[in-house]
């Protein structure tokens, strides 16, 4: 079997300037719908009754074009490197899906039914948590490539650990997102959720999948994906307007909302990361593929998380809310563990 090193994989492009800055392109388009939402409620009234089955078809478009570009990237191919180096393999499923999620709301409910319990509704906080659950039961995929290239990780192997996770995606997100969701006293509405995860994972997935056998050589994926990639931005950017333009009189009523939701997901965050790379460190795992390793199960799929917090509370609940606050701190996170993972580069084997 060829050994991951020596299999060249496309890698994308760094991070661009829009990139880098998105947090606060993020930002702008909060503030733009809640201008928005104020001066023309109408329109968003108009937009929130464009839907079928619990799916607003405004927002199904939206995330559709945020997600497609990123699925083009994942090779099912590289699952046949699935046993080499199965270290990190091991480290990247057991954070990703026995860890992360169950943390997640375990922070969720620390914050919002303790530490914030005088500030916030109890029919609030338990939207706030279910969001965080939805941001922790979706662990990163194409972000992954960009995050692994900052750190000069392994491109394949960084493959083979998206490919994966995207496969237990597709079978394990509902089963996990209805279980702790149950756990805090939400209804689960599973055809909904199920509905979702087929929308939003296994379309596009397959979609992306499709796309990738038609393109002639791994070149041609990269000069695809790059030609789609604005598509994804545009439709995150829309998505934040359209959301914020319904929770526009919300956010000006309780400003500090937003500080109070990302308290949980920083302290989520960094302590994922810590937990995977000292790990790692103490595995041995050398550097190429601890990195990012560890930053797959830092970062989400934060696109999943709108969606589904969309498809399953409304366009205006507080779960939504939470998931585009995980999307407000992602990139600034993530860049501080980049810097984080380079400078700590020595402490790991080189290969």
């Amino acid at each position: 079997m060829t050994s991951t090193t020596q299999t060249k994989a496309p890698a994308p492009g760094g991070i661009g300037t829009f990139e880098k800055y998105l947090s606060l392109w993020v930002a702008g388009c909060i503030l733009a719908g809640i201008a928005l939402g104020a001066l023309v409620p109408g329109l968003f009234e108009t937009l929130a009754r464009l839907e079928y089955a619990s799916v607003n078809l405004v927002v199904a478009v939206l995330i559709w074009a945020m997600v497609y570009p990123m699925m083009v990237a994942v090779d099912f191919a590289s699952l046949r490197h699935i046993g080499d180096k199965p270290k990190g393999l091991i480290l990247t499923i057991v954070v990703n899906w026995l860890v992360k999620p169950f943390t997640m709301a375990a922070l969720g409910v620390l914050f919002f039914e303790l530490v914030f319990a005088d500030w916030i509704a109890p029919a609030d906080a338990q939207q706030y948590i279910a969001g965080l659950i939805l941001l922790g039961a979706a662990p990163c995929t194409a972000m992954v490539f960009v995050w692994a290239q900052l750190t000069k990780g392994d491109a394949t192997y960084t493959l083979v650990q998206v490919s994966v996770n995207d496969v237990i995606m597709i079978f394990a997100f509902a089963p996990i997102v209805a279980f702790l969701l149950g756990v805090t006293d939400l209804t689960v509405p599973w055809e909904t959720l199920l509905l979702a995860t087929f929308l939003y994972v296994v379309i596009p997935l397959a979609a992306g999948a499709l796309s990738r056998r038609r393109l002639s050589s791994p070149a041609a994926v990269a000069r695809f994906t790059a030609g789609v990639k604005p598509l994804s931005v545009i439709g995150l950017l829309a998505t934040v307007v359209l959301l914020f333009g319904f929770q526009g009189q919300v956010i000006l009523d309780r400003p500090l909302v937003i500080a109070m939701i990302a308290a949980p997901l920083l302290l989520q965050s960094y302590g994922i990361f810590a937990l995977a790379y000292v790990a790692a460190w103490a595995w041995k795992v050398p550097y190429r593929i601890a990195a990012p390793c560890a930053l797959i199960g830092t970062s989400n799929f934060f696109e999943l998380a709108v969606a589904v917090a969309i498809s399953l509370f409304g366009l205006n609940s507080g779960a939504a809310l939470a998931t585009v606050v995980g999307v407000l701190v992602e990139v600034p996170v993530m860049l501080s563990l980049v810097a984080l993972a380079n400078r700590t580069q020595r402490f790991f084997p080189a290969d």
